[in-house]
């Protein structure tokens, strides 16, 4: 009976040595996936901001592509890509957020005759990072009734409950995406077509 069952033992032994190896591997992946997306979920600005100026609407999705939030907004008066300041056109491509500042207590004199505006940018300003161009932000709005227009000098403009909103959510290093319409595309290429004349 010796005999046989030291036999038997390290079959066992191997059986079991076999499962660990192969199984063992599964867990730790699994294990591994878990901790990596609770790590993502426990990471506040692990989302990133999409600005349509086709649609004129703000999105903010989360890092597996999932939307969270929405809103209208107002973009510049002119199409196009920006290139200078002043030209009043909305700037395109990927920037990040600078800052989340408190504009409450500021004012903004939009060169219409009617002199400085008190809350012009709402509550918040979420300062961008924007080469090329200063002072580009997402911000409120004095003129609800502006959103969804082409009516800024260049920012994006949200209604303040939506600033507020969004301002509570968006932190320094922030993605946003800023995408062009076919106007502002159109009116890009007429620029470039203009250059090369020029040239």
């Amino acid at each position: 009976m010796r005999t046989k069952h030291s036999k038997h033992k390290p079959h066992k032994l191997l059986y079991v040595i076999y499962i660990a190896t192969v199984t063992l591997p599964f867990i730790c992946m699994a294990g591994i996936y878990i901790w990596y997306h609770n790590q993502l979920d426990n990471i506040r600005n692990a989302q990133f901001i999409v600005v349509s100026k086709q649609d004129m609407r703000l999105r903010v999705f989360d890092y597996a592509g999932e939307k969270k939030a929405e809103y209208g907004i107002a973009c510049g008066k002119n199409y196009g890509q920006k290139e200078k300041v002043g030209d009043m056109k909305t700037p395109e491509g990927i920037f990040h957020v600078v800052d989340v500042e408190d504009a409450s207590n500021r004012t903004h004199d939009f060169g219409d005759g009617k002199g400085p505006i008190e809350g012009a940018y709402g509550p918040y300003f979420i300062r961008l990072a924007t080469p090329g161009s200063k002072g580009i932000g997402i911000h409120g709005t004095h003129d609800p009734n502006s959103i969804g227009t082409r009516a800024t000098e260049g920012c994006i403009r949200l209604k303040n409950e939506d600033v507020s909103n969004l301002a509570e959510h968006v932190f320094p290093g922030e993605v946003v995406i800023i995408t062009s319409s076919l106007m502002d595309f159109e009116e890009a290429q007429a620029e470039a077509e203009k250059k090369e004349k020029k040239n």
